[in-house]
């Protein structure tokens, strides 16, 4: 009997130190898990507004107007210095674009009429569409046209290089100085959103100009005449 109460309290002595231990590994094991599984669902970093399933670029860190997060293929740059300069790039494409989806089809609309008026051929293609490098008919446009839009745009790249000398870092990609109807505002807050309306509208400009540029050369048919609802009166 007292054999059997001596080996008792010395498998209960020795359960005591050693069950304890594996308890532990047991629970450090479940916890180091658990840590693992949560450090495995939490998201790699921002992501993008645009495609909320992709992590957004660190580059754009929304700074800009207009920054999304959508940039797939890297135009970016890895650095602020090169996502100026692209951005810049895009400002003034941009804004050519806009000119461009007014200017298109009101040519295709009234330059008959113009040239008719004064006299002279008109300069639309065959077709009645635009002159374009699909559409083509360029060589019907005199010389002198593209001396003044190289004249204007050499101006216009002149002032946006004395006005980002002058601002330095205060420079706004985009900025030459131009606003004579004095439409931006003196608010940064609104300035903010003036520019990120200015980048939007010339992003789907930019669309919508290769949107009839790819039309026209498809269907062979003026932009305004494949879809006369966007540019006919309604009565």
């Amino acid at each position: 009997m007292k054999t059997c109460v001596i080996l008792s309290s010395i498998i209960a002595s020795t359960a005591a130190f050693v069950a304890p231990t594996n308890k532990n590994a047991v629970g450090t094991k479940i916890s180091t898990r658990s840590t693992t599984a949560m450090n495995a669902e939490k998201p790699q970093g921002k992501m993008s507004k645009a495609l909320p399933f992709v992590p957004c670029p660190k580059i754009l860190d929304g700074s800009m107007p207009g920054d999304a997060g959508f940039d797939p293929f890297g135009f970016g740059g890895a650095d602020k210095a090169s996502l100026t300069y692209m951005r810049e790039a895009e400002i003034k494409h941009a804004r050519l674009a806009m000119l461009a989806v007014v200017g298109w089809p009101l040519a295709e609309l009234w330059d008959k009429k113009i040239a008719s008026f004064f006299g002279v051929s008109d300069a639309l293609t065959s077709t009645g569409a635009s002159p374009s490098l699909l559409n083509g008919g360029l060589d019907k446009i005199e010389p002198e046209y593209w001396v003044i839009v190289v004249a204007l745009a050499a101006l216009f790249e002149n002032e946006s290089r004395c006005t980002k000398e002058e601002k330095g870092k205060k420079y706004v990609p985009g900025d030459c100085g131009f606003d004579p109807l004095n439409f931006y505002p003196e608010d940064k807050a609104k300035q903010f959103e003036m520019q990120t309306k200015e980048i939007k509208h010339g992003r789907v400009a930019m669309m919508a100009i290769l949107g009839f540029a790819v039309q026209e050369a498809l269907y062979r048919t003026p932009v305004v005449a494949e879809t006369p609802f966007f540019f006919q009166p309604i009565f």
